[in-house]
């Protein structure tokens, strides 16, 4: 398994991870297939050119997750789109995209950078395992979905 990140232990020979950013169509999939809702053709052909840093994971010949930074690359940087197909899952796929897109972050973020991301559910836990808190009540993060 290649990997920029030679802390992060990895033993599963049958899973790779990959710098890089999926096309539209894996990028849709994975978000559909996982819960986190496909976003449209458009929007996806438009922002994935932006993300600052990405990773998918490839189980032979299939993208079978990812994980994506976006923002501004040196003020904010917010952490998106962390998904594993629900057939991979339970194998530490989500661990090991977080500690390739942490690892990037702390070669190449600017010091005093804001990285934030969204928690659904029992994820929180994984990303508290990164150094991610709730930063409530000092802050409430709020969406809008257009």
């Amino acid at each position: 398994m290649t990997t920029g990140n030679e802390n992060a232990a990895y033993e599963n020979a049958a899973y790779e991870i990959r710098p890089g950013v999926p096309d539209v169509a894996t990028y849709r999939m994975l978000r559909g297939a996982t819960g986190l809702g496909a976003k449209s053709v458009e929007g996806s052909a438009i922002g994935l050119p932006n993300s600052w840093y990405c990773v998918t994971v490839a189980h032979h010949a299939d993208t079978v997750g990812m994980g994506r930074i976006i923002g501004d690359g040196g003020c904010f940087l917010q952490i998106v789109d962390i998904c594993v197909l629900p057939e991979h899952q339970g194998q530490g796929l989500g661990k090991l995209i977080m500690a390739e897109l942490t690892a990037e972050l702390e070669r190449r973020a600017p010091k005093g950078t804001y990285v934030s991301l969204i928690a659904d559910g029992d994820a929180r836990h994984l990303y508290a395992k990164f150094g991610f808190v709730d930063p409530a009540p000092a802050s409430v993060g709020m969406a809008r979905l257009l």
